[in-house]
């Protein structure tokens, strides 16, 4: 017959080889679950050796033992197997506990507690289920049970107390020295008393071979920038002059003149090629000088300017001529 138990009730055993199996259903965001087994007397351990878990698998006694996770059709379980009668008569109680590894219970689904006659056959009912449940959803570790005496016999109690601090919390509070490489505030072990190391125990997977080191690349140099233009002088209109040997009037701005239109200015003449020294130069036209004679260039020979003739003047008068000239 199998029991459905609730939080705090007890049922008596009628054997003393039992089975605890955690179940649970696995999944991409649950978080491992593993099963320990702390031999109690007057409530503490005697030594760090009634720690039984993945890492001490076997009990010095060999009456408590730890078994390999195994895959199921309803899950992954955990197994705890006991022989209650062999034990010590100073061992009161066996506590029953779990830890999650990767985030708190609030996130494992379906954690149940199946306890089994390990005497009877495989395909045996179990004696007790005990779905065990957080409490606040933070918790890390659990008790979900223990087996106590009751004089001559013993007793499974479902029990499903969570603690914030894990495994460490809960083995340091029955005197477990746990050396677990966080800063918990755990008291160092004591010399004489070797401390238990919280390590997984290495993956039977092969390890994954590294990729090869990437090859050096060649270094690429920077393009050099080109070197920054300077910036264009401010245009300023030129004032009147010689340019390229022809005479440029002063430029005027759009809009003045007072009025008057205003003259284009004569188109420019095309730069004339600067010859060689030695070579003949060509002549270049006269050009007006506003009423001045042109600035002779030095060491050239200059065209002669025309000279319009005076005009008569009007006072002029004919001294007297002889009678040759007279009219008759």
């Amino acid at each position: 017959m199998t029991h459905t138990m609730l939080k705090g009730s007890n049922i008596p055993l009628d054997t003393t080889a039992v089975r605890a199996v955690l179940r649970w259903a696995p999944g991409a965001d649950v978080p491992d679950v593993d099963a320990s087994a702390l031999l109690l007397a007057d409530g503490r351990v005697r030594s760090d050796e009634d720690f039984v878990f993945y890492n001490q698998p076997r009990h010095p006694s060999g009456m408590v033992r730890h078994l390999p996770k195994k895959r199921v059709a309803e899950g992954l379980t955990d197994t705890i197997e006991a022989d209650l009668g062999g034990l010590d008569a100073g061992v009161e109680r066996v506590v029953l506990a779990a830890s999650a590894d990767g985030g708190p219970f609030g996130l494992v689904r379906d954690l149940t507690v199946l306890l089994y006659d390990a005497s009877a056959a495989a395909a045996a009912d179990p004696i007790a289920v005990f779905p065990v449940a957080a409490e606040t959803g933070r918790e890390t570790a659990m008790i979900c049970g223990e087996l106590y005496r009751r004089g001559e016999t013993w007793k499974f109690r479902a029990l499903g107390q969570g603690y914030e601090s894990g495994l460490v919390g809960l083995a340091t509070e029955f005197g477990i020295s746990v050396d677990d490489g966080e800063p918990d505030g755990v008291a160092p072990p004591a010399p004489e008393q070797p401390a238990v190391t919280r390590q997984r125990p290495a993956p039977t997977a092969p390890p994954a071979q590294s990729p090869p080191a990437p090859e050096p690349s060649a270094v690429t140099q920077p393009t050099p920038r080109p070197p920054a233009e300077p910036p264009a002088a401010p245009a300023v209109p030129p004032g009147p002059g010689y340019s390229d040997g022809a005479w440029a009037p002063a430029a005027q701005p759009a809009g003045s003149g007072y009025g008057y239109p205003q003259v284009p200015p004569p188109p420019t003449a095309p730069p004339q090629p600067v010859p060689g020294y030695g070579y003949p130069q060509p002549t270049q036209p006269p050009q007006p000088a506003y009423g001045y004679p042109p600035h002779p260039a030095y060491g050239y020979p200059q065209q002669a300017q025309p000279v319009a003739p005076p005009l008569p003047d009007p006072s002029f008068t004919l001294p007297p001529q002889g009678p040759q000239f007279q009219k008759r």
